[in-house]
């Protein structure tokens, strides 16, 4: 298998996926809401609830923490204690379901998108091999997550100390746990949702068929990295490289199994549905 022929399908992938409008302004606009829009209004709303009825409510959530997570907070001020506890815990989902809702829906149209393109036949008689048109369908679905990814945790970033920061004693986000979870839990887990998806896309015979499909299967994998997100970001460390350890082995397995099942006929559209 040549890695240079595995750069060029997803170089030809990426720059026919940046140059559509109708793809990367409502991704952009779906990022900027998740990882700016929402984080703000939220922190903002928490930060100024001081003596309202809410806040006694505040008060007794942060007083049932546990304790590892009530302690992680810089400050003893309930109300900011209980925005640290939003900005580093439970808003910690987007960081994962945000790529992987853009990665998926580059993958559900990666093969699928080239027969109803019309290219379809002529990367079924190209010398690559399946495995070579795989891998950079792969890598072309996998970037743009991940991409988003990197953007949307630096602008979240920066909201989080921005709107929390003065109240903390400076800069102090992002956190261990975060840095695991961006790093070495995100992408395997991408990669996981892709395989799944890519299988899909070859075996629909259509593109709006393919979303549909993949994102009901891919559902599993999201409401998993839900609550692993959680785990990583609570308890950083062995338990965290544990996490993402397993989930590379899943990623690494299903693309080798993916990459095998990939015929050419499915580039055609006449292969069989079993």
């Amino acid at each position: 298998m040549s890695w240079d022929h595995v750069r060029a399908i997803a170089g030809a992938d990426l720059r026919r996926l940046f140059k559509s409008k109708d793809y990367w302004i409502p991704l952009s606009l779906l990022g900027a809401l998740f990882f700016v829009v929402i984080p703000f209004i939220t922190l903002s709303v928490v930060g100024t609830i001081a003596d309202t009825p809410f806040a006694d409510q505040v008060t007794s959530i942060v007083g049932n923490l546990p304790d590892s997570i009530a302690e992680s907070s810089p400050t003893d001020s309930p109300t900011a204690q209980a925005a640290y506890v939003i900005a580093v815990y439970m808003l910690a989902p987007i960081a994962i379901i945000v790529p992987l809702t853009i990665s998926v829906a580059v993958a559900s149209n990666a093969i699928v998108g080239e027969r109803e393109r019309g290219t379809g036949e002529f990367l079924a008689h190209s010398p690559l091999t399946t495995r070579e048109i795989y891998y950079g369908k792969l890598i072309a679905s996998l970037i743009p997550g991940y991409l988003a990814t990197i953007v949307g945790f630096s602008l979240y970033s920066l909201v989080v100390n921005a709107t929390l920061g003065s109240e903390m004693g400076g800069w102090f986000f992002p956190t261990t746990g975060w840095f695991f979870l961006i790093l070495w839990v995100i992408p395997p887990f991408i990669a996981v949702a892709i395989s799944i998806v890519l299988r899909m896309s070859a075996r629909m015979r259509s593109a709006a068929a393919a979303q549909q499909s993949s994102s009901l299967v891919t559902l599993p994998v999201i409401i998993l990295s839900y609550a692993v997100s959680a785990r990583v970001i609570s308890t950083p460390g062995s338990s965290a490289v544990l996490i993402g350890g397993i989930a590379w082995v899943i990623a690494i397995l299903l693309s080798i199994r993916g990459a095998g099942k990939l015929k050419r006929e499915r580039l055609l559209g006449v292969a069989s549905e079993t």
